[in-house]
């Protein structure tokens, strides 16, 4: 089993989803989409992922938010409202009688071309929309033990070639930072930004703890993860002291805690980066505070 921050326990039932392509569902064997599609061809796309708990879509609004957003950003005008994207979520996840525990990623590519080439002028049709609904709970593991990160050498970038703030197909450039730790023995890697601050990790956003303060990057160079927003407001209404602030692997090095977030994971101890233990062998007592207060915030919002 792969351990991280994505780290899920097995279901047998994801072997017999059914996945919504362009407003008609699919055998998980037989979905298929174009090799012309742009997504394939230049990662020309964007998507959105978030959780499903006792039927209720959690913090879509904010999601919805992100993907409008990064849509309009690369230029693709969504031919569908608010309204029907989530109706044909809620399709979704009927079909597949799905209710609760669910993670469901939504994927927008400009569409299919006409010949493989970047040039947008030559899609011939889409936007090609994909829904993937599937059981999908946290394994316990990671949670409990921790997970150890590996400072990779490939940088968050400036946003005047690819802002970090984009959620779009184009993930290379993390996964060749998460392939740098694999093979340094982590479970995931944290990465710097250009100016060789903290920034994030390759799929979570990072925090550290330091006499009972919470640091986290400026946001500048990283995802805006909905699940960082919810901690850093938590912090705010429980009167934690909460820095979006530069620092450096000099006091990453010397931290009491650290954590990760994300939609999936939610709030996730880190126990060890780059060799150097990061507090205890488990969650300290900040993490582990404000991990129950995140999921108290889930409660209200499905209740």
């Amino acid at each position: 089993m792969v351990k991280g921050t994505h780290q899920a326990k097995e279901d047998p039932r994801n072997k017999d989803i059914q996945i919504f392509i362009n407003g008609t569902f699919h055998a998980r064997d037989q979905a298929k989409i174009s090799v012309f599609d742009s997504g394939y061809l230049v990662g020309d796309g964007v998507w959105e992922a978030f959780r499903v708990h006792e039927g209720k879509l959690v913090f879509i609004e904010q999601h919805l938010d992100r993907l409008w957003q990064s849509a309009k950003v690369i230029g693709i005008d969504l031919p569908f409202s608010r309204g029907t994207l989530i109706a044909n979520v809620r399709k979704t996840l009927e079909v597949n009688d799905m209710h609760d525990h669910i993670h469901v990623r939504v994927m927008v590519t400009r569409g299919i071309k006409k010949t493989p080439s970047q040039d947008p002028r030559l899609t011939i049709s889409g936007p090609n929309l994909v829904i993937i609904a599937e059981h999908k709970q946290a394994a316990a593991e990671s949670k409990n033990q921790g997970i150890r990160l590996f400072t990779s050498t490939y940088r968050r970038g400036s946003p005047d070639y690819l802002d970090p703030r984009l959620n779009c197909h184009s993930k290379l450039h993390e996964v060749q930072a998460l392939m740098q730790a694999i093979e340094a023995g982590a479970d995931e890697a944290l990465m710097l930004d250009v100016n060789g601050f903290v920034s994030t990790c390759n799929a979570t956003n990072f925090f550290m703890v330091k006499d009972g303060e919470v640091w986290t990057s400026t946001g500048q160079y990283c995802m805006n993860g909905i699940t960082r927003s919810k901690v850093i407001a938590l912090c705010e209404a429980k009167e934690v002291v909460c820095y979006q602030k530069n620092f450096s692997l000099f006091d990453v090095y010397g931290a009491d805690e650290a954590f990760v977030t994300g939609t999936f994971g939610g709030l996730t101890p880190v126990v060890n980066i780059d060799g150097k233990s990061i507090g205890g062998e488990e969650a300290g007592p900040v993490t582990r505070q404000l991990s129950t207060w995140y999921e108290e915030l889930i409660l209200q919002a499905i209740h």
